[in-house]
């Protein structure tokens, strides 16, 4: 019995001994970290700030030279921003053409989205759906859920032909407009 207390307080003398040679090795170690980010401060205060790289967004696209006499460069934006209203506005213009086909198939991209949605949970809902009442009971699914989506699925398959047919119409009056055929893409 002596001899297992006489080892306990040994071990204890050690841990204590080995806890307390290894605390100012760790107080050390933190001095030298912030010694080291001290001397990396100082020296990216000292480097010389990178040069600037010029690319293709920093020079301007359209010539200097091309602004009316005596305009300022304010008058000259204006203008600018003024004719690109007018043509958004007149309707036989490419960019009110393309701006109107635009909508058009992000609509049809859309509903076309929300239609492989539901027919995926639909898929997912016709596989957990069992004929044998038991087995539908304990799944807590029943028919009306498959019935529901079957319902969605047909109403968005409706939308997105009068979504086509309306694409159609629109293809059809721009080429009754004379336009050219690429502004629909």
């Amino acid at each position: 019995m002596r001899l297992t207390i006489l080892l306990r307080a040994t071990a204890a003398a050690l841990l204590f001994g080995a806890i307390a040679f290894a605390t100012p090795a760790q107080d050390q170690n933190s001095g030298d970290v912030a010694a080291a980010a001290r001397k990396a401060r100082e020296q990216q205060k000292d480097a010389p700030k990178p040069k600037k790289v010029l690319t293709n967004d920093d020079i301007p696209s359209a010539p200097a030279d091309t602004k009316p006499a005596g305009a300022t460069a304010a008058q000259t934006g204006d203008q600018t921003a003024a004719s690109d209203k007018e043509a958004d506005n007149d309707p036989k213009s490419e960019a009110s053409w393309r701006k109107r086909f635009k909508a058009l198939h992000d609509k049809i991209a859309a509903a076309q989205k929300e239609l492989d949605i539901l027919q995926r949970e639909l898929d997912k809902d016709q596989v957990q759906y069992y004929s044998n009442p038991q087995e539908a009971l304990m799944q807590q699914h029943d028919r009306s859920d498959v019935n529901d989506r079957t319902a969605k699925i047909d109403a968005k398959k409706k939308e997105i032909d009068s979504l086509n047919q309306q694409l159609s119409d629109l293809e059809d009056e721009l080429r009754k407009s004379g336009g050219d055929p690429g502004w629909a893409r």
